[in-house]
């Protein structure tokens, strides 16, 4: 067997879900333990691959869990440069009078938007989220709309946001599945662990008040390894969460929505959490411009052969110990012609589950194999000859 097909051979082993499946299906079936709250996911960050769920799809409110999107678009306006952390911030009279959560403003005051920004993700606070949304989009109604459009793009297909708070309101809803999609979107931007990790903190007021702020996730403190996202609570919405953490190089996140009982939402997402952790590795098989010690023969190139690389890199979630049902197949030529250039695909390794393609992976030319020289072309001719 050549190296090129004991690696495949390799891959074989390893592979227990390509991320492409991630949207199609949960990787188990039913709930490997018991869980209270009416809807549950757990999920790998950066594939999007869930482990498992429970009511995914079902409509509900999630209070400030909403925030997650305010503070992506935030997030994702200082990445393109349309704000900085160092603007400052005219506190409006309608943002400072915002009830439930606060950080207590000043109406008219000036504050930095990173202040704004670290309240409204650590402290849940409402008065600083609709501040923010006033200063991107000169009211939180045009916000809004911006956040029903990004949600459209994520394909939050089961999410519409009424205000910028999760503050109790008509009309305004989403799900478990659409709270995932939207924290593997904000695992995307680090500096938002950077404020959702801080347990304890305080805001400085422009006239010198000082107001405490404790994060509203206990996990950050009792969890290890927990930097994150964030809570939510109301009458309607009952207690929710999406906890997230790292281990191994591995980011899960464990969302849980509509608890009765605010400490059963910790409890269970901290379950969730060990059991991601206990049972899976996110591993990387191999990484783009791997060579697989196999060529390919080449006609009328200055080289007879070329050797064949990965197109891409290969990662996923493997369940400890368990063994894979796929099988690869590979779909080379006989040769090619010259000239062949580096990254050419060459061929595919086609990735079948019960018969079924579910993805493929490409096989490119590791090298150029130019054709040849007048020369060196004049000397293969008479070589032929002989």
């Amino acid at each position: 067997m050549s190296f090129f097909r004991r690696f495949l051979a390799l891959i074989l082993c390893l592979l227990v879900m390509l991320p492409s499946l991630a949207a199609a299906s949960p990787l188990e079936t039913g709930q490997p333990m018991t869980l209270t709250s009416p809807a549950a996911i757990l999920a790998e960050t950066d594939t999007g691959t869930i482990i498992f769920e429970k009511n995914a799809d079902e409509r509900r409110e999630v209070a400030s869990i909403t925030k997650l999107m305010t503070a992506l678009l935030v997030l994702e306006a200082i990445d393109r440069g349309d704000v900085r952390l160092s603007d400052a911030v005219q506190v409006s009279q309608n943002a400072a009078a915002m009830k439930g959560s606060q950080a207590l403003l000043d109406a008219n005051a000036t504050y930095s938007l990173e202040d704004l920004l670290r309240t409204t993700i650590m402290a849940s606070a409402n008065d600083s989220a609709v501040a923010l949304a006033e200063h991107l989009c000169g009211s939180e109604e045009a916000f809004v709309a911006r956040m029903n459009a990004r949600a459209g793009e994520l394909g939050m297909s089961s999410t519409r946001y009424v205000n910028c708070t999760g503050y109790p309101q008509e009309g305004q809803y989403t799900t478990a599945r659409d709270v995932c999609t939207l924290c593997c979107e904000v695992a995307k931007h680090p500096a938002y662990n950077k404020y959702s990790s801080v347990w304890i903190d305080k805001l400085t007021h422009p006239g010198g008040r000082v107001t405490d702020l404790t994060n509203t996730n206990r996990l950050v403190r009792f969890y290890e390894g927990c930097d994150g996202f964030k809570t939510g609570s109301t009458d309607a919405a009952k207690y929710c969460l999406a906890a997230t953490a790292t281990k191994n190089g591995m980011r899960l996140v464990a969302i849980v929505l509509g608890t009765p009982v605010s400490q059963t939402r910790f409890n269970e997402a901290r379950a969730m959490l060990d059991y991601g952790f206990e049972n899976y590795q996110r591993i990387a098989v191999a990484n783009k411009g791997d060579l697989l010690g196999e060529s390919l023969p080449v006609r009328g190139g200055a080289a007879d052969s070329v050797e064949l690389a990965l197109g891409g890199g290969l990662s996923m979630l493997l369940k400890n110990g368990q063994q894979s049902g796929l099988r690869l197949e590979l779909a080379l030529p006989e040769s090619v012609d010259a000239p062949v250039k580096q990254g050419d695909v060459l061929g595919t390794v086609n990735v079948l589950m019960n018969d079924q393609v579910i993805a493929k992976l490409n096989c490119v030319a590791a090298g150029n194999v130019p054709r040849p020289g007048f020369i060196e072309g004049l000397y293969r001719i008479l070589d032929q000859w002989r």
